[in-house]
């Protein structure tokens, strides 16, 4: 044998390592993501369900822009601090002027709130 078998299989794990580890590093920054919509979707007064099963579903449908957007909903003068129902969310949600964020929450919180999750 001429040694080339063993370097062509050290090559080949350099190639595949970096591709291994971006492919965990993705993993891992969409649990982070979900995490955080999860507690921005609590902080907003959602249930724990709720905010479990709509980040869940936001996460895999949403850009993270989208996904700033929505932590960033802050109540008008006048309205309570906590949207008191889904709806009330649905229609804050409305103020990010995005259609994709609008189209995913509300479907998110339909399927959420029936339990189609």
């Amino acid at each position: 044998e001429d040694g080339r078998g063993n370097r062509e299989g050290t090559r080949l794990i350099r190639l595949a390592l970096p591709l291994c580890a971006a492919l965990l590093l993705t993993g891992c920054i969409e649990k982070i993501a979900e995490s955080r919509v999860k507690s921005a979707l609590l902080d907003a007064g959602l249930s724990e369900r709720n905010s479990s099963c709509m980040a869940e579903r936001m996460v895999d449908r949403l850009s993270i822009s989208q996904l700033r957007k929505l932590e960033n909903l802050k109540p008008r003068k006048g309205e309570p601090v906590k949207p008191t129902t889904l709806r009330g969310y649905v229609e804050r949600v409305r103020r990010v002027g995005d259609v994709e964020v609008l189209t995913v929450t509300s479907s998110s919180a339909a399927i959420c709130a029936v339990g189609l999750d």
